[in-house]
């Protein structure tokens, strides 16, 4: 694991700041009352992309910073904190899509506006209730596409789509335009309360431009980033979660003494750092596993992924537990933590999926 530069320990700590101080989690709690239906905060984004964070791992030739994965991953571990919500997880992935993708066109039309913040994309690979991306029944015939894409996510607000669909019987990648004539979206009322769509496209006009370079081997690539950026988020979330419960069990007081002071809350709370330690050396390892082009990034994917999943599964049912009958109230933040945290761990493979994973890619 390579240490933070100093511009990184900079980025880190102003986005820290940032969040704490202009995007607490009493503004999501806002964002949900509102009933917008947008599933993130639009004034909170352009703030975001006024910092030029939607840029960070987008080409200087671009219009973005090409500051890094592991840059990337400190504001995603900041934002989660808080539990603000951005799309920026979700654009990270698909510029990761168009710049490996290798076409100039789309790189051209899409990423100035995805390292602006100005436009807003998303992953459509799933076709089932849990992930499969190798399943795919979506197919272009004749130059149309029809098939349909369950929960993807910023897929309400996203104006380009990264779509995967078999074309002469194998799996390729295609940049499709949210305005294309037949794409049409369905708002899912998730426990997070964010953006989440389903999507179907009849027989949808495909541009023979709109096809990125890479078929099968540029999927893998495009969600073990994801999925890496996903622990990332899940990293900050837990790590906040751990610090909101120890400080409860620093001045809950029960028959008379805090409960802090009780030895079985220690050993839980004890168990939590060290859960939390080991899953931050993964997350930082697969991180710059990215940066340096690693060979084994598969791998190092799915156990950041696995250790984030089991992690933050871990902590926010503690912090629930640990706060006791105030947990379970909707007046408390506890409930936020649990229901993203469910969320993010079904997405991109829950833990199960990638201890399979990292198995089969290991020949076990």
């Amino acid at each position: 694991m390579i240490a933070l530069n100093e511009e990184q320990i900079m980025l880190r700590d102003s986005a820290y700041d940032w969040a704490q101080e202009c995007s607490p989690v009493n503004a999501f709690r806002k964002l949900r009352d509102s009933q917008t239906g947008l599933g993130y905060d639009p004034e909170a984004w352009h703030h975001i992309a006024e910092m030029g964070w939607p840029g960070i791992v987008v080409p200087e030739s671009q219009g973005g910073l090409e500051f890094g994965h592991r840059s990337l991953g400190l504001v995603l571990e900041a934002l989660a904190r808080t539990l603000t919500a951005s799309p920026l997880l979700s654009c990270a992935a698909v510029a990761n899509a168009i710049v490996l993708g290798d076409n100039q066109s789309m790189s051209e039309e899409w990423l100035p506006k995805l390292a602006l913040g100005e436009a807003i994309g998303a992953l459509a690979c799933d076709e089932t209730a849990r992930h499969n991306p190798e399943r795919v029944s979506c197919e272009i015939k004749d130059g149309y596409l029809s098939g349909k894409k369950l929960f993807v996510h910023e897929g309400n607000a996203a104006d380009v789509l990264i779509v995967t669909a078999k074309l002469n019987g194998n799996i390729e990648l295609f940049a499709i335009p949210t305005t294309t004539k037949g794409i049409k979206r369905t708002p899912l009322d998730m426990s997070d309360s964010r953006d989440t769509a389903h999507i179907e496209f009849d027989s949808v006009a495909i541009d023979p431009t709109w096809q990125l370079k890479g078929g099968k081997l540029l999927l893998t690539t495009v969600l073990n980033r994801a999925r890496i950026y996903a622990a990332a988020e899940m990293q900050g979330l837990a790590r906040q979660a751990f610090e909101t419960t120890v400080e409860y069990l620093k001045v809950r007081s029960q028959y008379g003494q805090l409960i802090g002071a009780f030895q079985a809350l220690q050993h839980r709370a004890a168990k939590m750092f060290t859960e939390l330690e080991l899953t931050q050396s993964c997350v930082d390892a697969a991180l710059d596993a990215i940066d340096e082009g690693d060979e084994n990034i598969s791998e190092m994917a799915s156990v950041a992924q696995m250790m984030a999943c089991e992690t933050t599964n871990l902590v926010t049912n503690e912090m629930i537990q640990m706060h006791g009958g105030v947990g379970m109230t909707d007046e408390h933040d506890a409930g936020f933590y649990l229901k993203r945290a469910r969320v993010l761990e079904a997405w991109l493979g829950n833990a199960a999926f990638h201890r399979e994973r990292f198995a089969v890619l290991n020949a076990f």
